[in-house]
């Protein structure tokens, strides 16, 4: 009777736990390569769930609404998965102060509102953020450099096209670092703005894992004459980013494990050396070349899943641990426009970063068994027993 597969597996794990010390020391370079790579993976997707949570959490938010009626209230827009609905109102004018003036688009806000939503108003380098004077204005550093003025100056704010002028007080100045925020707009509190115009703008905030598209195909539904955009759509430059993070990590895992590939084949040698002299009294048994690189792979798969199975294990406890914490990158993102907001990185378990370590673990174990098969193969039982 042939010996089927559960025959050669339990005869690799024999193999296996006979030579402990090899099978630890091999296991150990997979423990420490799947380990380190799920915390890598994790890494990167926490750094691009922060680059979002920057750019969509400093003023823009998840989703946004353009040109609303005015008859269409914020609260309509309100679903369970939506945390935060902002009302803004803009209107194109030009700033001036003395002899300098500064094309700008003024947009009409809700302080305490926009304060629970946004960062923003964390960006204020000198001054106050807005608060109930509805003649404050909250001007970029760039359009503030530009008129030479500073908080509590008086400027004047000229409505396009109809030509409105209005006095304003500087209230604060703000910083972000990107450059159509800086430079393009100021905010002033939403009551003073309301005459200026009949349609408005909503800045949509979601919950903590809610997909975007998903709600702007609701709103579409609902509203089907109303322009909804998800950050995706205004901001593709940050998708491509993330996209090619992941790129780039799987080909350094794809490299890592071509790496330990060759390392646990030229280790596997050593092991099959060791125990030439089995594999010899076996093929002079009457066992196949084909049973013999089962036997192999099987050892190969055993001591990959040993080692994957404490990798995964040790990496999902360092990933709790800095998840828990954050690694503060600030340091190194200081000047990035995706880090405006904070530079704090959570590491974050996916199926991309808990799987595809192991799973290419595996993949290159297998390529990594075919070089001892093909030795063994190649040796005759007769001159296997000779050598030993």
């Amino acid at each position: 009777m042939t010996p089927g597969p559960l025959f050669w597996m339990t005869t690799a794990f024999r193999f296996l736990f006979r030579s402990g010390r090899i099978t630890a020391a091999l296991a150990l370079m997979v423990v420490a390569a799947v380990s380190t790579l799920i915390f890598l993976s994790s890494l990167a997707v926490g750094v691009n769930d922060a680059m979002i949570r920057n750019s969509v959490g400093l003023y823009a938010g998840h989703i946004t609404g353009r040109h609303l009626p005015a008859s269409l209230s914020p609260e309509r827009l309100h679903l369970p998965e939506v945390s935060h609905v902002l009302k803004r109102v803009s209107v194109a004018g030009v700033l001036s102060h003395g002899e300098s003036v500064q094309p700008i688009t003024l947009v009409g806000v809700d302080p305490e509102a926009e304060k629970r939503a946004t960062a923003l108003w964390k960006k204020v380098t000198a001054g106050t953020y807005l608060s109930g004077d509805t003649a404050a204005l909250l001007l970029g550093r760039t359009v503030a450099d530009t008129l030479t003025v500073s908080p509590g100056q008086p400027l004047t704010f000229t409505a396009l096209p109809d030509g409105v002028r209005e006095s304003l007080r500087v209230s604060g100045i703000f910083h972000t670092g990107i450059d159509a925020l800086d430079r393009g707009l100021a905010f002033f509190p939403l009551p003073r703005i309301t005459d200026h115009a009949d349609t408005w703008n909503a800045a949509v905030f979601l919950k903590e894992g809610v997909d975007p598209e998903s709600i702007v195909t609701r709103y579409e539904t609902e509203f089907p004459n109303i322009s909804f955009q998800s950050w995706k759509e205004m901001m593709p430059d940050l998708v491509q980013l993330i996209e090619l993070n992941y790129i780039s990590m799987g080909i350094v895992i794809m490299l890592v494990f071509g790496v330990v590939s060759l390392g646990i084949a030229c280790a596997f040698i050593i092991f099959i050396f060791k125990n030439l002299r089995e594999y010899g009294i076996m093929k002079a048994m009457g066992v196949s070349g084909t049973e013999m690189a089962l036997l192999i792979s099987f050892e190969v798969i055993l001591m990959n899943l040993i080692g994957c199975g404490a990798g995964i294990l040790l990496g999902i406890g360092a990933v709790l641990l800095a998840a828990d914490t954050g690694i503060d990158l600030t340091a190194f993102t200081s000047h990035n426009r995706y880090f405006t907001v904070s530079g704090i990185i959570h590491p974050r378990l996916t199926g991309f970063s808990l799987w595809l370590p192991p799973a290419l673990a595996l993949l290159f174990g297998l390529v990594a068994a075919v070089w001892p098969a093909i030795l063994v193969n190649r040796k005759k039982a007769a001159d296997i027993l000779r050598i030993v």
